[in-house]
């Protein structure tokens, strides 16, 4: 069978560049090794979707170029994709920090993909697994389904997050084949796991969810944190797992923007207990813990400004010196991908291989929580969709 286009892979940069290829009247090709496409799409966000994020730019995103992600991003806005989403008269909302959802389920934004790439006159392939790729005059993919052949192929894979959904290294294999560079490859916005020590004295926690800045080095994130049987999860923690080196300490400031030495000297004479006072910034659980391993059990007017000076360092300095990172079966993206190096930013076709692209979290673009990483989906499969 011959097209113009081949894209393999369902999801979310798949879809959207079938989309654009097939609007220019370009025949498409959709191949995707699972039963049923945008799978990743249907559990992001909770369930919701957070489809994108109305403050977009560079800044958001890890690569080592960062700069790449620009031409993409300034071509495909997230006015643009909720301006799809209004056409098909799917309702939407912003959470803080401008995170953009959807109002009643992610699959309304599924199922909108999959009807405008059937407008388009895209075809698929389900349950199709890829055995091999070659290169002549055009591209040759040989599958389980039979040999489909194009003049534009795009890889849109993916990275290794959520294996049990199918994801896995076939992007990468493909770059190599060509003899395209790969960036290390890391679990990012995953949850950490504590050293075996913290694990028996934190353990007790799990549930347990905080405000904190988390940070490493210059790189701080403020938002919750969550205690689990293993480690630390929530916002704040997913956020610095793309950024933590996997062997600095971390340092988590559990009152962020409180002046709590001001708060407990100003209690110095009374004989109210520390616990007390910190049970109104803190929870229970956690500050019984906390003052069980950091300071005696007496009343203010018995601590001296030296040892209330020391316990408010501990508090907005917190040394945690993790035990790893989840692995990919936790991670909801990959940190690393194929190096933008070998990619036009403009095109997303490789610089080696004419007709050969790549889209989508396969690439070596990784953004923050935050609705983010689907953004760079829509705006790097509609840029591809436009040249293939």
């Amino acid at each position: 069978m011959q097209t113009d286009v081949i894209i393999i892979g369902a999801g979310a940069s798949g879809l959207m560049c079938a989309i654009e290829a097939g609007k220019r009247g370009r025949s498409v090709l959709v191949l995707e090794q699972g039963g049923k496409p945008a799978r990743k799409i249907l559990v992001s966000g909770g369930g919701l979707c957070n489809f994108s994020n109305r403050i977009m730019g560079p800044e958001h995103f890890l690569s080592q170029n960062r700069d790449f992600v620009t031409s993409a991003l300034s071509r495909f806005t997230p006015s643009d994709f909720v301006f799809m989403l209004e056409e098909h008269g799917i309702e939407y909302h912003e959470r803080e920090e401008g995170r953009l959802f959807c109002n009643d389920s992610a699959s309304r934004v599924a199922d909108m993909l999959l009807s405008e790439c059937y407008r388009a006159g895209a075809g698929f392939e389900f349950n199709c697994a890829v055995s091999a790729i070659k290169k002549s005059d055009s591209f040759t993919v040989e599958t389980d389904k039979g040999i489909f052949k194009s003049k534009s192929l795009v890889i849109a894979t993916g990275g290794l997050s959520y294996p049990q959904l199918g994801a896995g290294g076939l992007g990468y294999l493909a770059a190599k084949q060509f003899a395209m560079k790969v960036t290390k490859l890391l679990p990012a916005l995953t949850p950490i796991k504590f050293s075996p020590e913290d694990a028996r004295v934190f353990s007790s926690l799990s549930g347990v969810s905080i405000r904190c800045a988390l940070s490493q080095g210059a790189t701080s994130f403020t938002d919750n944190l969550l205690f689990t049987h293993t480690g630390i999860s929530g916002p704040a923690v997913l956020q610095i797992s793309s950024y933590w080196d996997r062997k600095s300490s971390l340092s988590i400031d559990l009152l962020p923007g409180v002046d709590i030495y001001s708060a407990l000297t100003g209690n110095k004479s009374s004989k109210v207990l520390l616990s007390t006072l910190l049970n109104r910034y803190l929870p229970k659980r956690f500050v019984k813990l906390w003052c069980d391993l950091h300071c005696a059990p007496k009343p203010m007017n018995r601590y001296s400004t030296q040892e209330i000076a020391a316990i408010c360092r501990g508090l907005h300095d917190w040394v945690l010196r993790p035990g790893g990172a989840e692995g990919f079966n936790k991670a909801e993206v990959t940190l690393g991908g194929v190096d933008t190096v070998d990619l036009s930013s403009k095109t997303m076709e490789s610089r080696k291989v004419p007709g050969l692209y790549f889209v989508g979290e396969v690439t070596d673009v990784t953004g923050r929580l935050g609705g983010y990483n689907l953004h760079w989906a829509w705006a790097s499969g509609h840029a591809a969709g436009q040249f293939v």
